[in-house]
């Protein structure tokens, strides 16, 4: 993250569609968010970032490292906002919402956790590009 005048601290990465490549970002931000975030935010903010990214390597982009995955974090005052898209087919994303998931599912509660934890989570209508925004 870096600091500026406009915003307080924001991250920029284009990464192949890999977990390796997500464990490094995340690996980053961490080391910035337990500097810039307070830490009761901080594993809130922690599993936001790694939901969105899990999801659209995993989902979005099948693991294909050919494909890639562009994320924005930015931090501002008390509002950190999430952009993650990925170069997937989408999802209908308004479907996946209203379907209630078994808790012993082995997946599926990306979107509850999500929701849970955001107080905003807006998908563009293809279902390949996500915004979340976690109040700090």
């Amino acid at each position: 993250m870096r600091t500026g005048s406009r915003f307080t601290c924001e991250m920029r990465q284009t990464m192949p569609a890999s977990l390796a490549a997500v464990e490094d970002f995340f690996m980053n931000f961490r080391q910035q968010a337990q500097k810039a975030l307070p830490s009761a935010d901080c594993f809130a903010a922690e599993l936001l970032v790694r939901e969105a990214l899990t999801n659209a390597v995993v989902h979005g982009c099948h693991a294909d490292p050919a494909k890639h995955v562009r994320c924005v974090l930015r931090l501002r005052g008390r509002r950190l906002t999430i952009a993650v898209h990925d170069e997937g087919e989408g999802f209908d994303w308004r479907a996946v919402a209203e379907r209630r998931n078994a808790t012993l599912a082995p997946s599926g509660r990306g979107m509850q956790i999500l929701r849970r934890l955001a107080v905003r989570v807006r998908f563009n209508k293809k279902g390949n590009a996500v915004t979340i925004i976690k109040q700090c």
